[in-house]
């Protein structure tokens, strides 16, 4: 697929960076970008060099949500037509059918997801951004969902994924006011792991990018989805009895006994791709 609205580069380390490129429209989302992006995702899934996945926007944005374009042209519709194709990849599907969806399926992906929010989100970036698994934002930061001022619901699964992220207090402030907050009143709240000055931003998302990049691919894999699975039932015995299985099956892979033998020797472990 030839990218007109993203982009995307992969580091040494595995690292790679997808940008939401319109920058002339403030990275807005369009149904040529939701098919660029799970495009990119799917191959970047698919690729064994790839160890960590960044999505953040071009220039001093990352995403001001539906183009407004798209969205005057719905006040005359008589119906919701998402104007998405129907035959679009299908990054993280297969692995649990509770995220065979829009957005979602960032949660059965392969590798860690991490949203840097370099500036205004609002909308379904939003949703993007916490759907990933990892959340840092520039200082100064925009966040809004937009929605309450629009007459629309919450977006893509926000009422569900919020909740998990900073509960439902907050949840109800973010949700039903869709007033906009900056991202460090958010990263109080629990949506954000970090809030970076713009000068120390990039560079410290990527040094923790290769930090993850730097763990073994099997473990982190394994790891997002206990996460992942464990939020979707309240049986705490079998989270941990999943676990001890899983432990038994990653002790027998070549990741564990490099791990144990970088230990011994006092170096960093060299996990194959």
């Amino acid at each position: 697929m030839e990218l007109k609205v993203t982009r995307c580069d992969i580091d040494q380390a595995g690292v790679a960076t997808v940008w939401l490129h319109r920058p002339g429209r403030r990275n807005s989302w369009t149904g040529r970008m939701h098919d660029e992006y799970r495009w990119v995702c799917k191959r970047l899934d698919d690729d064994d060099a790839v160890r960590v996945i960044v999505l953040t926007g071009s220039e001093h944005t990352f995403c001001i949500g539906a183009d407004p374009k798209a969205l005057t042209g719905y006040v005359e519709a008589d119906h919701y037509d998402p104007a998405l194709s129907t035959d679009c990849a299908q990054p993280g599907y297969g692995v649990r059918p509770e995220f065979d969806a829009d957005m979602a399926w960032q949660l059965g992906m392969r590798k860690p997801m991490i949203a840097a929010v370099n500036g205004a989100c609002a909308g379904i970036a939003v949703a993007l951004a916490a759907f990933c698994d990892l959340r840092f934002a520039v200082e100064g930061a925009k966040i809004t969902t937009a929605t309450p001022k629009l007459g629309l619901p919450a977006e893509y699964g926000l009422s569900w994924m919020l909740p998990r992220l900073v509960g439902m207090t907050h949840t109800a402030d973010i949700l039903l006011t869709g007033r906009v907050l900056r991202a460090e009143e958010m990263a109080s709240m629990g949506f954000f792991n970090k809030v970076l000055p713009a000068d120390e931003f990039t560079k410290y998302v990527q040094e923790y990018a290769q930090l993850l990049a730097a763990a073994s691919p099997e473990a982190v894999t394994t790891a997002k989805r206990q996460m992942w699975a464990d939020v979707l039932h309240s049986d705490v015995r079998a989270a941990v009895e999943e676990s001890k299985a899983l432990i038994g099956t990653l002790m027998n892979r070549p990741d564990y006994a490099e791990g144990v033998a970088a230990l011994l020797e006092k170096r960093p472990p060299r996990f194959g791709r």
